[in-house]
């Protein structure tokens, strides 16, 4: 398993911006915009991780605005902590064997979200390209939130 992120929710993505980057010295390292899902992703990389946040992904921060306003309470603010792993579906075997509930399964062999006992959600990341479609993943409905 590798790290790969950390996400948090902003409300001003420009005031966020000044703080992370202008004053902590966190650096811009790839942006993305969705139109269709109304918000924008920026990934930061700590100054002494620029080249590695470049060329791995990772060690991260991403931040996210949601376009459309939203008050973030109890928590919502943060996000989830990405992890990559070698194949999706054994590790969410692994887990659901260890009594984990997959709140987020795997439909398209690429991405899973769990919860810790604290409620933080853990983002699993298929390495690489995406497997091919399976079951009991591909027919698994989302439990709870994530």
């Amino acid at each position: 398993m590798k790290y790969l992120h950390t996400m948090v929710r902003v409300k001003n993505l420009e005031e966020s911006l000044d703080f992370y980057v202008n004053k902590m010295g966190m650096v811009e390292t790839r942006r993305s915009e969705n139109e269709k899902g109304r918000f924008t992703l920026v990934f930061l990389a700590a100054a002494d991780d620029v080249e590695r946040g470049q060329a791995e992904n990772a060690p991260l921060l991403e931040l996210t605005y949601n376009w459309d306003p939203e008050d973030y309470d109890g928590g919502r603010n943060f996000g989830h902590l990405a992890y990559s792993v070698d194949n999706i579906y054994e590790t969410c075997q692994r887990l659901v064997d260890a009594g984990i509930v997959i709140n987020r399964p795997p439909r398209e062999g690429r991405m899973a979200f769990v919860k810790s006992p604290d409620n933080i959600s853990f983002e699993l990341l298929q390495k690489d390209q995406a497997l091919e479609l399976a079951e009991p993943w591909l027919s698994m409905e989302n439990t709870g939130s994530w």
